[in-house]
């Protein structure tokens, strides 16, 4: 399970935990410009935007968990199981009309298809209206991971989800994601907690009562607290909401990585098989407007650093710095 968080001063930061039991062999990757990406169904890219994330390297090929494009556009993949439901097989254009161009994207490839062409979350939208995202493994090995996705820029976002009845495409005017269940359902259950504040609470219980404020925080009282998806989707967004910081990068960074401390999972109380236990394997946030991809890990507090464009963004091979 994982969480995704938009956040906004002068800059424009995108944030996400990986929660889960085993590690991927993570790295942060840069892609630059000139990486031949190949597709199954479609057509390789052979110049196209340069991008900063983290991902798992398989014969030398990005598949990215989270990533950010040069332009800023920013994207992350979410687990969504039991939800999500792709195509078995590519669809041609005759299929459902000849006017129509269909895209049609694997799972793993869906992130840099999108981010190697847009810009912005309006350009995304675009591309959106003909992809057929496929359940095309990556190799016999690697089955499609189910998975919803959240796009963002400094302007909007937006959530992907691809169920049995087709694709959806949902404004996300939180600029929040964790997993099931669907994010319509999610928002939804946001009404549940209209009553919550920052501020210290006011007694609407009775007039004919007098209650005491005993201790400080007490208007957020209900707030959840477990780890369930659903649960770290409403702190998640209580939190970002109100939250408040200054704009210096140092200042913007500490508090994306609060927020993302706030719904992460700690070893021992998420047990998700015997003797195996859910952890954040690694926060992270990009500042999408200057390429600097900062991480820490749950073994690694201490917060670094990697700037796309310390590396030649020109160039035609990924660079990989494991974690």
């Amino acid at each position: 399970m994982c969480t995704a968080v938009t956040y906004k001063t002068k800059d424009f930061y995108f944030g996400r935990n990986l929660d889960y039991e085993k590690s991927f062999n993570e790295s942060v990757v840069i892609t630059p410009r000139n990486y031949k990406y190949i597709f199954k169904h479609e057509k390789e890219i052979n110049h196209h935007y340069g991008m900063i994330g983290m991902a798992c390297v398989v014969n030398n090929y990005p598949l990215y968990f989270d990533a950010v494009n040069e332009k800023g556009l920013s994207m992350a993949g979410l687990n969504y199981v039991g939800n999500a439901v792709y195509k078995s097989e590519k669809i041609i254009a005759k299929d459902i009309g000849e006017s129509k161009t269909v895209d049609n994207i694997a799972t793993y490839e869906f992130i840099p298809w999108i981010l190697s062409r847009c810009i912005s979350v309006k350009e995304a939208r675009t591309l959106l209206e003909r992809i057929n995202i496929t359940s095309t493994p990556f190799d016999k090995d690697m089955p499609p991971a189910q998975l919803h996705w959240i796009i963002a820029d400094k302007e909007e976002s937006i959530v992907v989800e691809s169920e049995k009845d087709g694709l959806h495409v949902y404004n996300n005017p939180v600029g929040v994601l964790t997993n099931n269940p669907s994010f319509k359902e999610q928002i939804f259950n946001l009404n549940n907690y209209m009553t919550l504040s920052p501020k210290p609470p006011e007694n609407h219980f009775s007039d004919l009562l007098h209650f005491n404020e005993y201790s400080r925080g007490m208007g957020a009282l209900g707030l959840p607290g477990d780890v369930s998806s659903q649960s770290r989707f409403v702190r998640a967004t209580f939190n970002k909401m109100n939250s408040k910081s200054k704009s210096t990068e140092k200042e913007s960074v500490a508090q994306i990585f609060h927020i993302l401390g706030s719904v992460e999972q700690i070893r021992g109380c998420n047990e998700v098989a015997d003797e195996e236990y859910e952890i954040t394997r690694y926060s992270a946030c990009c500042n999408a407007n200057r390429g600097i991809y900062y991480y820490k890990t749950y073994d690694e507090l201490n917060v670094r650093a990697i700037d796309m464009y310390d590396e030649d963004i020109n160039g035609e091979e990924i660079i990989a710095y494991k974690i």
